[in-house]
């Protein structure tokens, strides 16, 4: 059987399979319906609503002006309030919408197969990470198919309609290739061009979500694809989820069968699910029908079935399937790539420093040679396949790309790339002579930042700080930097109060889209809190209690705060307090605020950061850990299990919780007194950042640290990189860091 007649008959089991599951689905459909006769345009659960509400707010997925003009009128229900900000979202796009629409559909390309020379459309593929194109399992069955597969970027007209030339690549399935039958969907590398340059490195790639609160019942779908083979064609707006089953969302859509393995995109350009299937109308006895109600046969053709509905598998399913795969570290490799909100960053185990072991030809990994298929040129552009062509082996740079099964990936020279698995980066050897570490420990919001880059950003403050105090620079690579927000938020997910909606970073602008008074404004407020609260339970107190205590310590009048009723409206006042009074709003204050509580409370979540922090941390020499935020606290817990070998030349606090008694009565060691191993301890503050309220330290903490006030840039208050750009900060750090020699005044 050749490849297409293959594809084309797993594709018929799927779409039988799919009408199934469509009949299956009546009973829902039928309730959501009914709902949206009655008025409700987004017929879905609550907590559906809440966490897709939430995600748009702490995302700017929506104009907040227009937001602004449909909540402000009149008191709502939270419900009601939910149906609005969705309404908006849904009928009003920012002018965003298009150029974004335009950058994800350059990651879509036509997958084609080479047969008795022609070449064949089967379907759609789209990238998912710089090297990796998601597909369907029913395009590709196996590595076989994939290796005599040709994908083509760009097969689309210009803005003038004219045919844009297309960029070919081939594929690399003995490198990596994991596909379900079940779930229809299959992951394949795409060989780098001449270059070594990824595909995804020039035309981008879609960064999927494990997380819910992409898209709710009602909501349009926008689907990118080649249907029936043809150049790149959108289905946009004018399509809306029907259903959403336990692996799959049922949509309605006017797409062709040829559309198999395309996007499905919600308003806001995120993968909500990979295309796979029509569903068509079937019988009683399941079996496919035609527009004019006969029975389909395998020659009418796809444009003869009525089909009624369509079918994509939730990305958030398939990216859960990928993290229970009992695949090797070099294998592993690749998902990390796929972003860190897919769940994947901590799959990797160990590293190896292996290089990979090289075929008999001296190639990486084998590669067949397939006829009619050509490699990609310099510019990704491929020569015209001729029927004698064959495939030749990838370009040199390909080794420093793809890893074999033997390891992972290597740069030129045979030194290990970096893997970006979350769990860390260790400094250079050598650094600062060996006998010295520098150690930066973040705080709460980085768990969807790339380690290497948060790295960066900590150095390039400390370096602006270093050459205002007249004191040599830092390369970044020299400090050790334990990164644990992925293991943060994973320990923490069971605590959270709406845990299925993203988490919310500091410095996301969210005060500018909150109404301005009354009833709405405190709903708002609620919504927003509610999005970074911890659950109910010990931790959810010990949330409340953080914020009340850290507005009276900004100011917050003893009588206004008696004359509150409950501790929800203390808690929604105390934040308004502390977000008026200071330089956050309120959602970053609660949401800083509510991993100090889950960290401090929950000893689970405490020893997950803690064991992550220890995996990266020295064994033996003189430490100065810088440490920021959440950190802080994390630093002073983590000084009780160093090894007794370390010695802790300097320890410095910047924007830190720790002159909170709710925080310093929960340490570890007991607080507030400097631990006994810390020669000298360091304190920046700055007074209008709401998480160092309760600085300085020296009123409480016995052995009292040496202390400087800061002034933050207005907006900035609580960045790292805005405290380490401080002279008075840097001088401390690059004191304890330089030999004599380098600190003494020149002559």
């Amino acid at each position: 059987m050749d490849i297409a007649t293959e594809v084309r008959e797993n594709r018929v089991g799927h779409s039988k399979a799919a009408a199934k599951r469509y009949r299956w689905s009546g009973t829902d459909r039928d309730a959501t319906a009914h709902r949206q006769r009655r008025g409700e345009a987004f017929p879905d659960t609550p907590e559906m609503l809440a966490a897709r509400t939430a995600r748009l707010v702490q995302r700017n997925g929506l104009p907040v002006e227009a937001a602004l003009e449909a909540t402000r009128t009149e008191a709502l229900d939270r419900p009601k309030m939910y149906e609005r900000i969705l309404g908006v979202a849904k009928d009003l796009q920012a002018w965003s919408f298009l150029p974004r629409g335009v950058r994800a559909a350059r990651t879509v390309a036509r997958i084609s197969v080479r047969e008795n020379g022609r070449e064949i459309p089967i379907g759609t593929g789209f990238l998912v990470s710089p090297r990796l194109l998601l597909t369907n399992h029913h395009v590709f069955p196996d590595a076989g198919v994939a290796r005599s597969a040709v994908v083509e970027f760009d097969a689309q007209v210009t803005v003038d309609n004219t045919p844009e030339v297309s960029q070919r690549f081939v594929l690399a399935p003995d490198a990596f290739f994991v596909a379900d039958e079940a779930l229809d969907f299959a992951l394949v590398p795409v060989v780098p061009d001449a270059t070594g340059l990824p595909a995804g490195e020039t035309f981008g790639w879609n960064r999927l979500s494990v997380q819910t609160g992409k898209l709710v019942i009602g909501e349009p779908v926008n689907i990118i694809g080649h249907p029936s083979g043809r150049l790149k064609e959108i289905s946009i707006r004018e399509n809306r989820l029907e259903a959403r089953l336990d692996d799959f969302l049922q949509y309605q859509t006017d797409t062709e069968p040829g559309s198999s393995g395309s996007p499905v995109f919600n308003d806001q350009w995120e993968v909500t699910a990979l295309h796979h299937s029509g569903v068509p109308r079937t019988d009683d006895r399941g079996r496919i029908l035609r527009r004019d109600g006969q029975v389909w046969r395998e020659g009418d053709g796809d444009d003869a079935v009525d089909w009624i509905s369509n079918e994509g598998v939730r990305v958030s399913v398939i990216l859960k399937h990928l993290a229970g795969l009992p695949l090797d570290d070099a294998r592993l490799a690749f998902l990390t790539e796929m972003g860190l909100e897919s769940g994947l960053q901590d799959l990797t185990t160990a590293r190896s420093t292996a290089a990979p072991s090289p075929s008999a030809d001296g190639r990486p990994f084998p590669l067949p040679a397939d006829e009619g298929t050509t490699p990609p040129m310099g510019d990704g552009q491929a020569i015209p396949p001729s029927d004698d062509a064959r495939l030749v082996p990838p370009p040199e740079s390909w080794r420093s790309v793809v890893p074999a099964q033997a390891g992972p990936p290597v740069e030129a020279g045979g030194r290990p790339a970096p893997l970006r698995t979350g769990a860390g980066l260790p400094a250079a050897p050598g650094a600062f002579g060996g006998d010295k570490h520098l150690v930066f420990l973040h705080g709460r919001g980085h768990e969807e930042c790339d380690p290497e880059e948060v790295r960066r950003n900590w150095a390039a403050g400390l370096n602006c700080g270093l050459t205002r105090a007249g004191l040599p620079t830092i390369v970044p690579a020299d400090a050790c930097f334990p990164f644990y927000g992925r293991r943060l938020v994973d320990a923490m997910r069971p605590l959270e109060a709406l845990h299925r909606s993203p988490r919310v970073a500091v410095g996301d602008p969210v005060e500018a889209a909150a109404p301005a008074a009354g009833a709405t404004r405190r709903l708002y407020e609620q919504l927003i809190v509610e999005a970074a609260a911890p659950a109910a339970g010990a931790t959810r107190r010990l949330y409340e209690q953080l914020i009340v205590e850290a507005a009276a310590k900004a100011g917050l009048p003893p009588a206004r705060a008696a004359s509150l009723e409950g501790i929800g409206d203390a808690v929604h006042h105390a934040l308004s307090w502390l977000a008026d009074t200071t330089d956050l709003d309120r959602l970053t204050i609660a949401a800083v605020f509510g991993d100090v509580a889950a960290y401090l409370d929950d000893r689970r979540v405490r020893e997950a950061v803690l064991d992550c922090v220890l995996q990266e941390m020295p064994r033996s020499g003189r430490l100065v850990l810088v440490s920021h935020s959440l950190g802080t606290v994390v630093a002073m817990d983590l000084l009780t299990r160093l090894d007794p070998a370390v010695e802790v030349d300097l320890l410095v606090t910047a924007g830190s919780p720790l002159g909170l008694d709710s925080v310093f009565e929960r340490l570890i060691s007991g607080g507030p007194y400097r631990p006994d191993r810390v020669a000298r301890w360091f304190n920046a503050w700055c007074p209008i950042d709401p998480v160092a309220i309760g600085c300085p330290l020296g009123d409480r903490w016995q052995d009292r640290p040496d202390e400087a006030p800061v002034v933050n840039a207005t907006g900035r208050a609580h960045d790292i990189d805005e405290y380490l750009a401080h002279a008075e900060v840097a001088q401390e750090i690059g004191v304890s860091l330089c030999s004599p020699a380098q600190t003494a005044p020149h002559v």
